[in-house]
């Protein structure tokens, strides 16, 4: 993010969509019941100026993550692009058979200084289990890999995995900023509520000395 207030717009917004975590179709939409607040009133301010700053591009284009693998849950994924919707909610993954989880590419390229945000779902409507659906097993130091562009891979390792109530969503601690390369892992947890769930599953994590 390029602004302290453009980061909590986000925030908020992802945190709210994530009610429904496979309880609703498509991309953008939100699930029923979610706060209001999940439309941010200028979501043009949750997006930078550029696709990235100077500092997170390689050879003048921004890298991007295109496979995400955590060995210790079996989770290897393909990485799709999110971003906002047309009507300024903050898109999840589709609803699909073969789900597949995502980067808000308003945040850092993992590997950048500051908080990546991946999200995926716990369920997936009618198919059943989603990609995170084993994401609050991890433990502290369990290994995460993203692979960028052209095969390079960033590897993080897991410092804390928190379970929380959505109404109590650790905006700061998620979207602040933090002086390293980090990466946050969201889905829904906890128990189910109609056809959504009423806590947040989030994985920090922290890039290895490996990486760098």
């Amino acid at each position: 993010m390029t602004s302290r207030s453009g980061r909590a717009l986000a925030a908020t917004a992802l945190a709210a969509l994530l009610v429904g975590c496979g309880g609703h179709s498509g991309t953008g939409v939100r699930s029923e019941g979610a706060p209001t607040s999940a439309r941010p009133d200028r979501p043009a301010a949750a997006a930078p100026s550029g696709d990235a700053s100077p500092a997170s591009r390689s050879g003048g284009r921004r890298a991007v993550p295109v496979r995400l693998l955590i060995p210790a849950i079996g989770v290897d994924t393909p990485l799709i692009r999110l971003g906002l919707a047309a009507d300024g909610s903050a898109q999840v993954p589709p609803i699909a058979a073969h789900d597949r989880a995502g980067w808000y590419r308003y945040s850092p390229t993992p590997g950048q200084k500051g908080p990546s945000v991946i999200l995926g779902h716990v369920t997936v409507g009618a198919y059943g289990d989603g990609v995170f659906r084993r994401l609050a097993r991890l433990r502290h130091g369990d290994r995460i890999v993203v692979r960028l562009e052209k095969g390079r891979p960033v590897e993080f390792a897991v410092t804390e995995v928190r379970t929380v109530a959505k109404a109590d969503f650790p905006t700061d601690a998620v979207y602040g900023d933090v002086d390293r390369p980090e990466l946050r892992l969201i889905t829904c947890g906890g128990p189910r509520s109609g056809s959504g769930y009423l806590d947040n599953v989030i994985v920090f994590a922290a890039m290895t000395p490996a990486s760098h």
